[in-house]
């Protein structure tokens, strides 16, 4: 396979790629750096639809299906070049950070675009056609499961079921893409392969002072939706022989998967990230508590062993409280490797750029961990000042956004010239 130190460039520029970012933050933006936008919200909605003008301003032709992804094709391959799509998602957690998932987004629409001027520099054709993703529903803080969109994409869950999705407040999917309109009716195919280019949200980059890595394996992940059921009474008179306390058995089980991460190292992560209590006034002992509980771990064994010992640790948390319990809704994610070529790929580009890419596991999910079981998909990573995401202090700084996207643009450029073959192993494509 040929260097990609001989390959003509497909230069980035940053300052168009600070100020998107800058544009697409003003929607749910707040003090401090804090970004509240919950999918399918008003502000996902503004923001989609700044993303759309986006599209017809730079000559791409959007789409979006019947879930809401919303997708930009630039039209530069004939119509039967394959499909690379690139990017990630907008939405975010409540409070959270402005770059996860926003990022990889608009490093889609600048390095797809950068790719476009250097060949018409060049006088040449696309290998590929290129588009820009933004998943719906990446994070799964309103809508529950995460990755709604990308699994509805890929056939792992089933669109009618995701569409009657409901949050907190009993609006479900359907209503909600109505609500903005982004009720979509394309029919879009899987591509040939796919590209994410996210913040770490981890340590490692910073604290090795590496600029670049790329996800070669994925977690698996485990999420139960748990409610224990007691029986509401007054926090007074009631003796506290005779309650029978949801939240306390729900208390049980925080402090035991606490206890059982540590029993496994670094092998498992275990958390409950959301509580919800009925009817959760002060003077009342609980009748219901709810619990979003997720393990996750590179090892599917591990796995298998800690939902045993969680099994376990639910009924002996009901039987200490006096309560009853039911779940709700298990959702399961298997562990596996991105794709080999595209890792290739990444590492080319990545030293084209003068340095060395840190292979590291994505514990979080992404929209590449769906795309991944029908084609070839990667994540990329650029550094998060302190490990920091899900928080307003999420940062990775402009010239490290600018220099993860030359890279990715170096590999759409690989991939423009010559195709899918750019990820065969080099015996292969020699």
């Amino acid at each position: 396979m040929p260097d990609l130190s001989s390959r003509p460039s497909a230069a980035v520029d940053a300052a168009r790629l600070e100020a998107m970012m800058t544009a697409v933050s003003a929607f749910g933006g707040g003090e401090g750096g804090a970004m509240t936008r919950l999918t399918l919200s008003a502000e996902d909605g503004q923001a989609r639809d700044w993303l759309g003008a986006w599209f017809e301003s730079n000559g791409f032709t959007q789409k979006v299906d019947a879930i809401g992804n919303q997708f930009g094709f630039v039209g530069m391959g004939g119509p039967n070049a394959p499909v690379v799509m690139v990017g990630s998602h907008i939405d975010s957690q409540p409070n959270g950070g402005r770059f996860d998932g926003a990022l990889g987004v608009i490093s889609a629409c600048e390095a797809i675009r950068a790719v476009r001027e250097a060949l018409k520099a060049r006088g040449a054709l696309s290998a590929c056609e290129f588009a820009v993703v933004n998943w719906t529903n990446e994070e799964g803080a309103r809508f529950q499961p995460s990755l709604l969109g990308s699994s509805v994409f890929t056939g792992a869950a089933d669109l009618s079921w995701a569409l009657e999705r409901r949050d907190g407040n009993g609006v479900s999917v359907g209503e909600a893409l109505g609500a903005i309109g982004y009720e979509g009716s394309d029919k879009v195919a899987v591509p040939g392969a796919y590209v994410e280019l996210h913040i770490e949200g981890g340590p490692f980059l910073e604290r090795e002072s590496t600029r670049f890595g790329i996800f070669t394996r994925f977690w698996g992940a485990t999420k139960y939706r748990l409610a224990f059921l007691g029986r509401q009474a007054h926090t007074g008179p009631t003796p506290m022989a005779e309650r029978l306390d949801a939240l306390l058995a729900g208390a049980h089980v925080v402090t035991g998967l606490k206890a059982l991460a540590g029993a496994y190292g670094l092998d498992l992560h275990t958390s409950v990230g959301r509580l919800e209590v009925f009817p959760n006034s002060p003077n009342t002992v609980p009748s219901e508590a709810v619990l979003f509980i997720e393990l996750r771990s590179g090892s599917a064994a591990v796995l298998a062993e800690a939902e045993e010992k969680l099994t376990a640790m639910i009924e002996a948390a009901a039987v200490e409280a006096g309560v009853a319990f039911e779940v709700r809704s298990i959702d399961r994610r298997v562990a596996a490797p991105m794709d080999a070529g595209l890792i290739a790929l990444a590492e080319r580009a990545a030293s084209r750029q003068g340095v060395h890419a840190r292979h590291l596991d994505t514990i979080g999910g992404h929209d590449a961990v769906s795309l991944a079981a029908v084609c070839p998909s990667i994540v990329l990573a650029v550094p998060s000042v302190g490990g920091v995401i899900h928080h307003p202090t999420e940062l990775t700084r402009a010239e490290d956004h600018a220099f993860g996207t030359q890279v990715l643009a170096d590999m759409l450029m690989a991939l423009a010239t010559e195709g899918l073959a750019a990820l065969q192993p080099r015996e292969e494509a020699a």
